[in-house]
């Protein structure tokens, strides 16, 4: 009885992590896809249809995240975790990018295949500039995302979050190497 006790508070424990996660990702994707299209529709002068424009950020924001989630369950990326911070972080935003740009074409052909166009003419229809500066864009906003998991998984999340969201002293030690602390005054 004990142990069915402690695999449903581990299995909420998970789920609760992993819902933390999803809502982490979708706010930091969020702020800047609104950004983006904050920026565009002042380069353009056109602000009809805002309201559509941001939700439609926020929904991509959404899926992305989750996107993410399903990458990092499938272990993407795990094998540049031995190299440099710097190198890992951008290694893992590539790979995620081409995760994404991957989601974004079958996006594209089940949009195809639904509206009666076939595969080809998905392909045909599909603005590929578009892809790949919406790419260019998700790459650049996930190189410091990368960048900020990559430190977390390094000290830890709770030593992460307490060097990013609590003042004072904060004890950054593992026990091997140097001693690094923050003294906040």
């Amino acid at each position: 009885m004990k142990s069915e006790n402690s695999k449903k508070g581990s299995l909420k424990q998970k789920a609760a992590h992993e819902l933390e996660q999803f809502v982490g990702i979708s706010l930091y994707l969020g702020f800047f896809f609104c950004a983006v299209v904050t920026y565009r529709m002042i380069l353009l002068s056109d602000f009809r249809d805002w309201y559509v424009n941001y939700g439609i950020a926020v929904i991509n924001a959404l899926v992305i995240a989750k996107v993410i989630l399903i990458g990092e369950y499938a272990r993407l990326g795990k094998r540049v975790e031995a190299q440099p911070l710097l190198l890992s972080s951008i290694s893992k935003a590539f790979l995620f990018t081409l995760l994404v740009f991957g989601f974004h074409i079958v996006e594209e052909v089940i949009k195809g295949l639904v509206h009666g166009k076939g595969i080809t003419g998905a392909f045909r229809e599909t603005p590929l500039d578009h892809l790949l500066s919406g790419s260019l864009i998700i790459f650049c906003t996930f190189v410091p995302f990368f960048a900020f998991r990559e430190l977390s998984r390094v000290l830890g999340e709770d030593k992460f979050s307490d060097l990013f969201f609590h003042t004072g002293s904060i004890d950054l030690s593992s026990g091997q190497g140097t001693s690094l602390t923050r003294n906040v005054s």
